[in-house]
């Protein structure tokens, strides 16, 4: 709906809101026209049919707008809008209805307007240079909410009562209750504080007090209220950057300030969002079904209200969307809302329930006596017994009480027997649900690489002691010694005094160190050398690829490699075969989530076949077991093992060892590095229905 037809549709439910100005006789609006001062100053020429009547205005900020009200007059100038397409001044709207007339000045911007009379004609000048709305012969509209203007009664109203507390979204809310809906309230923010001035009210001594409300958790810190003459002020204290909003519900005015960034960064989760247009609504004692006509008009919505829709309701709010502003009043007066379309229907919350409770029970009479029906479906992708234990689960039954289902597994058919609405409905479940599996290839990646280093060295020498016909090498043997009388004879002798060392090189890989040796004559012996000593660099990568494809959360499975038999005793002494798997294999189940990635409970093994021992052969184990979240078509490295092994061994003669450059000739040394690493990679890919990866 265009602004225009809505703020013409406004202005025709919305005059019936102002109180009616006393007029002598009926007048008549006989002709607009509108003048142009400047680029800024329209001047608007109503003219009667007799003397103007006085109007009674009232002026809204957002959007700009001044609304005059002329009580006892009809409009007869043949037409309900004035377009104006001014600086200042855009539209005017007139409308008419049961002896009154409203003129709504639709603006571009704030303005300033004044009124004057001559002779048959009202002028209303607009000034858009000015930055305030200002009515003649009154104060100017100032920033601040001015909620309504205190009426004269007999009796002096006051203040019953104080209240806080904190909003379900963190908010805090500041509870007044007035004697009366008339009480004259304005509401502004001044500096850092917020302002609320009760006018000619009285304040009981028990409320005239400072409330430190810091421990709720809301952004108001401290609330003083407080008399000054005939009016009563209360000064609201938040703190950090914050907002406020204010209404009033018959006796009962609320201030609600909030935390300005978590209301931006808030969703509909914490509280109702809504998204209408604002308006601004001021009405005293005014039937709700009239408030009600007004926001239908304003949004365009058929409202239908019930005839038991009654009472009297005064409300104010400022600048509040129009969705809001309806659950106010309908919460005020117990009212509940069914919307159906642009259809809204409103009436009281018993009065709701108790209509579909009735029809309810209608639905469930008919559903007892309408006749069933038969009807077959076949199944494409699901199995029929599956979906039989789908439609009669006791949990969630989808079969009416008269219902039944059986299974025909050599057609996976279902035949259902039900009433027509029910049938429809499980109709509805198997289009959705019967339909083909996605499936997801696996490809794991498993990474071995190995770097490694040994050398060893070593050494080996011994003694042959020869003198005349007897010899040993590095043992206890004879010696033949002359004695003092010229005679020959034997005596032991250690042939130790010539070294023996044996530390030769160890073999690697089972390869024999290499040697070389020397051997060394000298007049009462021989002396052999041998130095010994092995290398070895080697380096080696091992990379294994499982793969497999499966259905969405289906289990798969797959390996490769062998069974190792070994033997077994039991416990009365018989043998029997059992084998061990050493095998490279891959279980995966995926789940695929509604953005396209995949969710995998994975587990890898890779085993090979170890030292032989006593009971059989040990099984060299690596595996890992896991659950991760991929992207369709990623890689991700879920696991990885890195070993580094250095090893130095020195072995050697006690203390010949020790001696400085001849000390290696009593040793043996062995050296050895070793890097070890593995990496485990894996990458699902989506399939369609037809194989070919997404």
């Amino acid at each position: 709906m265009k602004m225009t037809k809505i703020l013409s549709c406004l202005t025709q439910a919305a005059f019936l809101l102002i109180a009616p100005f006393a007029a002598a006789e009926t007048a008549s609006i006989t002709a607009i026209d509108v003048s142009n001062v400047s680029s800024e100053k329209q001047i608007v020429k109503i003219t009667f049919n007799g003397t103007p009547p006085t109007p009674t205005s009232f002026s809204v900020n957002t959007p700009p707008r001044i609304a005059f009200d002329f009580a006892d007059t009809t409009n007869q100038a043949g037409k309900s809008t004035v377009q104006v397409n001014g600086s200042a001044l855009r539209l005017i709207n007139v409308a008419e209805g049961t002896g009154r007339t409203r003129l709504v000045f639709n603006l571009q911007k704030p303005a300033s307007y004044e009124t004057k009379v001559e002779n048959n004609a009202l002028l209303i000048s607009i000034d858009g240079a000015a930055s305030a709305l200002v009515a003649k012969n009154s104060a100017p509209v100032r920033s601040n909410a001015q909620f309504a203007e205190s009426k004269v009664t007999g009796k002096r109203e006051g203040i019953q009562d104080i209240d806080f507390r904190r909003g379900g979204a963190g908010e805090g809310k500041v509870i007044i209750d007035l004697s009366s809906s008339n009480v004259g309230i304005d509401i502004r923010q001044q500096g850092k504080k917020l302002v609320v001035e009760f006018a000619k009210v009285a304040l009981p001594k028990n409320l005239e007090r400072s409330l430190d409300v810091a421990d709720f958790g809301t952004p108001i810190q401290k609330v003083d209220t407080f008399g000054q003459g005939d009016t009563v002020k209360m000064l609201i204290e938040p703190k950090g950057n914050w907002e406020y909003s204010a209404y009033q519900t018959e006796n009962r005015f609320v201030v609600e300030v909030r935390d300005a960034d978590e209301a931006k960064g808030k969703t509909a989760q914490t509280r109702p969002n809504y998204k209408g247009e604002k308006l601004s609504l001021n009405f005293q004692s005014v039937e709700i079904r009239t408030v009600l006509q007004v926001i239908a008009e304003f949004t365009g919505l058929n409202i239908i209200t019930s005839d038991t829709v009654s009472g009297a309701l005064t409300l104010r709010l400022k600048d509040v969307p129009w969705d809001q502003a309806l659950d106010i009043i309908l919460q005020a007066k117990g009212l509940d809302q069914r919307k159906s379309g642009n259809v809204l229907w409103v009436a009281p919350r018993d009065e709701l329930a108790s209509k579909e409770k009735q029809e309810l029970e209608s639905k469930k009479q008919i559903a007892e006596l309408e006749p069933t029906r038969t009807e077959y479906f076949s199944l494409k992708y699901t199995k029929a017994d599956d979906m039989k234990k789908v439609l009669t689960d006791d949990k969630q039954k989808l079969l009416s009480s008269r219902g039944s289902a059986v299974i025909v597994p050599r057609t996976n058919q279902v035949i259902v027997q039900d009433i027509p609405s029910k049938l429809e409905q499980i109709r509805e479940l198997i289009n959705k649900t019967d339909i083909p599996v996605r499936q997801v290839m696996i490809e794991a990646r498993i990474v071995e690489a190995e770097d490694g280093f040994s050398k060893n060295l070593g050494v080996k020498f011994h003694g042959l002691y020869v003198n005349g016909e007897f010899g040993a090498g590095g043992a206890l043997t004879t010696k033949e010694t002359t004695g003092s009388d010229g005679s020959k004879y034997s005596t032991p002798a250690l042939a130790g005094n010539i070294p023996s060392v044996n530390l030769p090189a160890a073999a690697i890989g089972g390869f024999n160190p290499g040697s070389i040796a020397m051997l060394l004559a000298g007049s009462d012996g021989l002396l052999g050398l041998e130095l010994t000593a092995l290398e070895q660099d080697g380096k080696g990568k091992v990379v294994s690829s499982p793969r497999l494809v499966t259905a969405d959360q289906v289990e798969a499975i797959i390996e490769d490699g062998q069974e190792i038999p070994y033997s077994e005793s039991s416990q009365n002494g018989a043998t029997s075969i059992s084998f061990k798997k050493a095998t490279l294999s891959l279980k995966v189940t995926p789940q695929i989530t509604p953005d396209g990635n995949v969710f995998m409970d994975v587990a890898v093994n890779k085993d090979s076949r170890g030292e032989a021992t006593i009971s059989g052969p040990a099984i060299n184990t690596k595996q890992i077991k896991t659950k991760v979240l991929v992207e369709n078509g990623g890689t991700v490295v879920i696991g990885g093992i890195y070993i580094e092994e250095t090893k130095n061994t020195v072995t050697q003669v006690p203390m010949l060892g020790d001696i400085p450059v001849v000390g290696n000739l009593f040793k043996n040394r062995s050296n050895l590095k070793q890097k070890r690493e593995l990496l485990i990679f894996l990458t699902p890919r989506v399939l369609q229905s037809d194989l070919t990866l997404r």
